[in-house]
């Protein structure tokens, strides 16, 4: 259970104290304490502006024109928007201006009623060249002034900082607005443009640094300072003031508050170190009626989502107003909206205190984390001695994404765990202790090297879990290491730990045994370690447990079957009372590297005999052999040690390696022994590394783990790189390059092999945003099926339409090792319908290079038709595909061309030979045209091109040829005749292609119904004209001989 619980908020005042708020920053402050809105040179112009002291910035220009039209905006900012924009021309800001450039005012109305001139530079912000950005995260502040745990605080805010930075001459034209019929533009930075946050916050910190201002936290242009006393804050701020009014900016007395102990920055309010939810908002969250659209249940939703790390499990409670806010969800408030409407507010107006981070050794760091039925949770607390309870650092919670749901028990606590630790990571730092607590045992699974046989997560995610776990691990000394798992090892599955209020107990230690290498010479014949191990061979499950000698210098082991490494321990326990009780030891020192074990003799044993050996109604798990260890351990004097297991070789001691040797021992089979735990972490995290970004070479591999923080060796790298079974199937490929490059494809017919991929494009307003691409191998064809999710069923309904019922059921198609195309179903669906599904190698784009080039030439061109964004990119994908599919050049011919572009009359067109039937060369064209077809376009609706020349190649080989193709329909006559007369057979032609486009077999089905299907009626004549067109329904063609 998580330790959730309410803290009482408390208003602590000194004495004569006035509450002071404007704009947005509220502080209690004190009358005989010296204020810093007390200092000269501050402004009491509420319209005040200064001019930096620096050369005009040159910023990013765009290259396309941006022009929108002023829209209607609210009647009450009219009039003072209109004195704010004539104010700002006579202090210089803005100018009259003639710019082809235009973006329409978008007026903002603050909280304390006054307006703030702002521009929509949407448009303009989406064609505007990229900038590296510097202003710091949000949150990252935060958790940087929670650290300081100060008692007194003063926040300053410049007035109007953008408007204080000079634009260069150059650079003014793009920022240009009209009002009232006069077009102006910004001589200093605009707000709304994406890039004058990071423009601001940059020359203010250089101005900062320059005048060697005190320690501070700047983000964009408010600051806040703090300390101890009164006094020093005000010397800091005092400071602070005058180096940014030497500097040219202006600052308003009202936005200067402080030395106080309670004060707001950045919309928190903070006191001692510690961040709350303000008064006022609390209040307007709690007078929120519940919503009636979805609008604005996702103002609602945004209104309190800032705060949610302050509300234990928010993702759970708040779930089912994020249903209502679904696109494809109508909006229906129910019981269920109802009710975690109200338990949310409750929550806000109960919402805990957050912080002082507060370090030292005495600090415990305590991570809770948890796996419910519907989502993530976790929680960091601390807790120094003297507190009952603990303080909360943050509260965290998701629900699962994607495949999450379908993990394991355990790997779910694995997870929780995992993204906790990256949470408390970035609060307390990675250099602290982190005791974690999970419902289940996390730390074992990570130490030991190999991925369970029933995981459902990744082998790639398992080694991302266990390269973060492990490394956290290992940083600390060897009495402290970085991570300490205060849980007890119970089995998975079993109801075998403790409440919190029974974890928080101090156990009693009396019986705790010395250090190994403290304990007297005399002492150590009576000392033992034990181990225990369990693991599957053939179809059993088998154990082992073991007891070492440190002073005999020998090992005692047992084994058994059916039970776990949980088992072992216990039967090492007994093992070892056997050997103190045999030999009639006065006192027995156990050494065990077993929190469970250790915890149990320290305490546990008793509380759970008064107990009765039940918890909660049921029996404790193994209840048999603890009651027999406890009846032992009353009538022998038993002190008991814990072992930390995860030590390196070079800090290792004496009992470590006492420990290492039973650890040995114990093992189930001993082949080999493994690699120390360190290095197996090393190697856990360079094959992560590997992994991650993308099976690069040994150096490459190192820069990229380097540029994240990361220290390997290279020769774990080495190690794994010649371990890696995707690495050496590259090598393989690139050796046989020739062969698979290019000659894998001779064997082929068209038709007979593809190349599938999905592409990733926008959502679009029917939710599709996946476009399924197959690219047939010989011509380079594409055919292309937009879906809302790439699952195995879309994979197969796109084949299906796309492939099998217009080309033919291939014999071989490739894709990557997606999920969408690696599982079950397909592999069910490839063997019934008679095709050879292959895998390309991973990390080797060469082997999809076919499909690749044509992803690639397909998002350039939906990008080139959406106006260089993918805009109405499922309107546009027809026509990108037949774009695609009609390249080519003089040198080279398109899919839909059996030759490259010849040069007729002036114009480029493309021309199919029929060589050895009319000695004619057949263009083909869209049958939209009238008369003689249009020279240069290329009709390539469907497969109708490719199609029509492999039916003008089959004729070379006669008839016969296209009936053994098609199936072999022995009704279709073999024409022996003139051309004419083969024209007039052309219509049982068009019922062989009307049946591949219909999936229908060519059979005598198909052909009793050409009674219905007749031949376009212009067929004889345009047949004496060498023009022949026929149809079906969508599909129609078109023949010119010249």
């Amino acid at each position: 259970m998580h330790p959730w619980h309410r803290l009482p908020q408390k208003w602590i005042l000194q004495r004569s104290k006035r509450i002071s708020l404007g704009f947005g920053i509220a502080a209690v402050e004190t009358e005989d304490i010296r204020q810093l809105s007390t200092l000269p040179g501050l402004s009491d112009d509420s319209c005040a502006v200064g001019l930096l002291r620096v050369e005009e910035q040159q910023v990013p220009i765009t290259t396309t024109t941006v022009h929108r039209r002023q829209y209607r905006t609210d009647r009450d900012s009219v009039t003072p928007i209109h004195e704010m924009i004539r104010k700002l021309e006579s202090q210089g800001v803005v100018s009259k201006a003639r710019s082809p450039f235009n973006s329409p005012i978008w007026p903002v109305r603050k909280s304390s009623g006054e307006w703030r001139l702002t521009v929509d530079y949407r448009a303009l912000n989406e064609v505007t060249p990229p900038l590296s950005a510097a202003v710091p995260d949000m949150l990252e502040l935060q958790y940087e002034l929670e650290s300081k745990a100060a008692k007194w605080y003063a926040t300053i805010d410049i007035a109007n900082a953008f408007f204080s930075i000079p634009l260069a001459a150059e650079c003014r034209a793009q920022f240009a607005f009209t009002w009232k019929g006069i077009q102006y533009t910004w001589n200093r930075l605009p707000q709304g443009w994406k890039h004058s946050p990071t423009i601001c916050h940059g020359l203010i910190q250089t101005a900062l640094e320059k005048g060697e201002a005190p320690e501070h936290l700047q983000y964009i242009d408010d600051i806040i300072v703090w300390g101890n006393t009164a006094g020093e804050v005000f010397e800091k701020g005092e400071k602070i003031i005058q180096i940014l009014l030497k500097a040219g900016f202006a600052i308003k007395r009202s936005k200067v508050k402080g030395p106080a102990q309670e004060i707001q920055f950045l919309g928190v309010k903070w006191q001692d170190g510690r961040r709350q939810i303000p008064t006022e908002v609390i209040n307007k969250i709690i007078a929120m009626s519940p919503p009636t659209s979805k609008k604005e249940t996702q103002a609602f939703l945004g209104a309190i989502g800032f705060w949610r790390m302050h509300i234990p499990e928010y993702s759970q409670i708040v779930s089912p107003l994020y249903l209502v806010t679904r696109k494809k969800n109508d909006f229906h408030w129910g019981p269920e909206q109802q009710q975690a409407f109200a338990q949310i507010k409750q929550e806000i107006a109960h919402a805990v205190a957050l912080g002082p981070v507060r370090t030292g050794p005495e600090v415990k760091n305590v991570l809770y984390s948890a796996a419910g039925n519907n989502g993530l949770s976790w929680s960091l607390w601390q807790k120094v001695p003297g507190e009952t309870r603990g303080r909360p650092l943050g509260f965290w919670s998701r629900s699962y994404r994607g495949s999450e749901a379908n993990y394991t028990p355990t790997e779910k606590e694995i997870l929780a765990a995992y993204e906790g630790l990256q949470a408390a990571s970035e609060v307390i730092g990675t250099e602290t202790q982190l005791l974690l607590a999970p419902r289940l045992p996390v730390l074992g699974w990570m130490f030991k090297g190999k991925v369970p046989s029933t995981h459902h997560a990744t082998d790639t995610t398992w080694s991302k879990w266990i390269a973060l776990i492990t490394q956290r691990a290992r940083i600390g000394n060897p009495n402290r290491p970085g991570i300490l798992e205060i849980i007890t090892n119970w089995p998975e599955g079993e109801t075998f730990g403790l409440s919190f209020e029974e974890e928080e107990e101090q156990v009693t230690r009396a019986e705790e045994a010395p250090p190994y290498n403290e304990l007297p010479e005399t002492e150590r014949q009576y000392a033992l370690f034990t181990d225990g191990s369990c693991r599957i061979v053939g179809a059993n499950r088998k154990w082992k447990a073991a007891v070492w000698s440190p002073t005999r210098r020998v090992a005692q082991a047992t084994e058994g079957q059916g039970g776990s490494s949980q088992i072992a321990e216990l039967k090492a326990i007994q093992l070892a009372l056997d050997i103190a009780e045999r030999e009639k030891w006065p006192r027995l020192y156990l050494y065990t590297d077993s929190w469970m074990v250790a915890n149990a003799l320290w305490g546990w044993l008793n509380r759970w005999k008064k107990a009765n050996w039940q918890r909660r109604g049921k029996p404790i798990w193994a209840a048999e052999i603890w009651q027999d260890i406890a009846a032992r351990v009353e009538k022998l004097t038993v002190k008991v040690r814990h072992v930390d297991a995860h030590v390196s070789k070079s800090q290792a001691n004496e009992e470590h390696h006492n420990n290492e040797q039973v650890d040995k021992a114990a093992k189930v089979k001993v082949s080999q022994v493994d690699l120390d735990w360190q290095h197996k972490g090393e190697v856990f995290l360079a094959r992560w590394a590997h992994d991650a970004s993308g099976h690069q070479g040994r150096d490459a591999t190192y820069r990229w783990a380097r540029d994240r923080g990361v220290d390997l060796t290279m020769d774990n790298i080495s190690q794994v790189i010649h371990n890696c079974e995707t690495c050496a199937a590259i090598k393989q490929a690139k050796r046989v390059k020739p062969l698979w490059y290019g000659g894998r494809w001779l064997k082929y017919r068209y038709g007979e092999a593809w190349q599938i991929d999905y592409i990733t494009l926008p959502q679009t307003r029917q939710g599709k945003r996946y476009v399924l691409t197959m690219v047939e191998a010989t011509t380079g064809w594409l055919e292309t099926y937009p879906v809302p999710h790439a699952t195995a069923r879309n994979t197969i309904l796109g084949l299906e339409k796309q492939v099998l019922w217009r080309h033919g059921t291939p014999e071989r198609i490739e894709s990557d090792n997606g999920t969408h195309f690696k599982n079950g179903l397909i592999n069910t669906w490839a063997r019934e319908h008679g095709i050879e599904w292959i895998y390309h190698i991973p990390y080797h784009a060469p082997a999809a290079g076919k499909v690749e080039r044509c992803n690639g030439l397909l998002k350039t061109t939906l990008k080139a038709l959406g106006g260089g964004t993918f805009k109405n990119w499922e309107l546009n994908l027809a026509k990108a595909t037949w774009m695609v599919n009609t390249r080519g050049s003089i040198n080279r011919a398109g899919p839909a061309q059996s030759e490259p572009l010849h040069t007729v009359d002036g114009d480029k067109v493309p021309v199919v030979h029929m060589k050895g039937i009319l000695g004619k060369t057949v263009w083909i064209n869209p049958t939209s045209s009238k008369g003689r077809p249009i020279r240069g376009i290329v009709f390539a609706q469907g497969p109708g091109s490719t199609c029509m020349q492999y039916w003008a190649r089959r004729l070379e080989q006669e008839i016969d040829g296209v009936m053994r193709i098609f199936g072999g329909v022995q009704q279709l006559r073999k024409p022996r005749e003139s051309a004419s007369a083969l024209l007039a057979y052309a219509w049982e032609i068009r019922i062989l292609l009307a049946s591949v486009m219909r999936n229908h077999s060519v059979c005598e089905g198909v052909l009793a119904r050409k009674k219905n299907i007749r031949p376009h009626p212009c067929l004889l004549q345009k047949a004496t004209d060498g023009y022949l067109t026929f149809s079906d329904n969508n599909l129609l063609w078109g023949i010119y001989m010249e």
